[in-house]
């Protein structure tokens, strides 16, 4: 998760790629890019509906 905000160390960006599974990756990073898409949407409707 620290990869997709961009603060991952140098260390654990080697570990991911050494033990991790690519399919858990993009599957986790596709998740994460759909909550992150359907809270912005929530919030700008929330401000738009106040205002």
């Amino acid at each position: 998760m620290a990869a997709f905000f961009g603060v991952q160390s140098s260390e654990n960006r080697k570990r991911d790629f050494t033990r991790g599974r690519a399919s858990h990756f993009i599957l986790l990073g596709l998740v994460a890019t759909v909550l992150l898409v359907v809270l912005l949407v929530g919030l700008v409707k929330l401000a738009t509906s106040m205002a």
